[in-house]
């Protein structure tokens, strides 16, 4: 899994919803990164909030991603980045921890374009626009 970027949804879903798949944040990635994963969360959010007509679209993508399962080792990350950030009274949504610690879990950075839900948990490297060149 070694320099694999694992995939937050927005980052998918801007570039599923734009035209000009040139301008997206995934199309600069992979053009300079070229491997990615996306835990099964992510998997999730997708597929729940597509019809049957764009479920072609995704299904394909996601044939040349590794799917990271939930288990065990992901849960206990995700305990420690709550506790943490409790003792700070931060708080993150529950899908985003999951992904967070599915991150962390896999030490893989994490790409998004929702910075601000993820920037409070320690230990997550994150890839943005901003920061990626």
């Amino acid at each position: 899994m070694e320099g694999l970027i694992l995939l937050d949804s927005s980052v998918l879903i801007d570039y599923f919803r734009k035209k000009n798949k040139e301008k997206t944040f995934f199309y600069q990635l992979a053009y300079k990164q070229g491997g990615f994963a996306i835990p099964v969360m992510v998997h999730y959010e997708i597929l729940s909030g597509s019809n049957s007509q764009q479920e072609n679209f995704w299904h394909n993508l996601f044939n040349d991603f590794l799917i990271i399962s939930y288990t065990a080792k992901e849960n206990y990350t995700a305990i420690t980045i709550k506790d943490s950030l409790k003792k700070k009274r931060k708080t993150i949504d529950f899908k985003d921890l999951l992904i967070a610690a599915t991150a962390i879990s896999h030490k893989m950075p994490l790409a998004t374009l929702n910075k601000d839900h993820f920037i409070a948990v320690p230990g997550l490297t994150l890839i943005t626009p901003d920061s990626f060149q």
